[in-house]
């Protein structure tokens, strides 16, 4: 099995001069899930090389089990320090594809043609996408076969307007997840602020936040098992 992991490579949080990126736990988390399973891994972003990490996501406050084991895991950041190219990955050599979020995902993965086509593509192929948190916002322009957004339809998931009025970036944010996935058709639904909720749609597999990330991770797995 082998699974496709895409960062941003994004690490301005607009102007206020602080730091973005992603949040660790939305990689570690699901990252231990697929190597547990077996799986081989690829960490891809658009820049190549070491994504940058929102610095937050670090502060012992949001660390878990699965932060902690990725950081003292050698093998593994030195495979994100090294991450591939985004234009040198093509879906027909993976699996399925995850994207972890962080709001760094909303400037670039939004808006790179490179990684709206290449959901197109595993979505074309019978392939899972899952992407939690604000990572559900890179499908902001991606397409299903009939040209309509791929959301539309869908029971969809992300990080809530209310998770992002609590972290006060409501209006710092290039636009919010919840309001794109209901712009585009998405049959949008939540669960408690902070709690994990997943919903899968076929293929399409979203968690709300970072405490979804495992669940979402896990049903990638089922999904490509099935």
């Amino acid at each position: 099995m082998k699974i496709l992991m895409v960062l941003t490579s994004h690490y301005k949080l607009g102007e206020t001069g602080l730091k973005t990126g992603f949040w660790l736990e939305e990689l570690a988390a699901p990252y231990y899930v697929f190597k547990d399973a077996g799986a081989e891994i690829t960490l891809a972003s658009p820049l190549g090389g070491q994504p940058p990490l929102d610095p937050k996501s670090a502060e012992e406050g949001f660390q878990t089990d699965a932060t902690r084991r990725f950081e003292a895991d050698a093998d593994a950041t030195a495979q994100l320090a090294d991450t591939v190219k985004l234009a040198d990955v093509a879906h027909d050599t993976f699996d399925a594809v995850f994207y972890p979020g962080g709001h760094g995902p909303l400037w670039d993965l939004a808006e790179d043609a490179q990684s709206i086509a290449l959901i197109e593509a595993f979505h074309a192929a019978g392939k899972p996408v899952s992407l939690v948190c604000h990572a559900p916002g890179v499908l902001k322009h991606v397409k299903d076969g009939n040209g309509n957004p791929l959301v539309a339809g869908k029971k969809v998931t992300g990080f809530t307007n209310t998770e992002e009025e609590a972290v006060e970036l409501t209006k710092i944010v290039p636009f919010l997840v919840e309001d794109m996935l209901k712009s585009n058709g998405g049959e949008y639904s939540c669960g408690e602020d902070w709690a994990p909720y997943v919903l899968q749609d076929g293929l399409l597999i979203t968690g709300q936040n970072p405490a979804s990330s495992e669940g979402a991770a896990e049903k990638l797995i089922a999904a490509v098992n099935s």
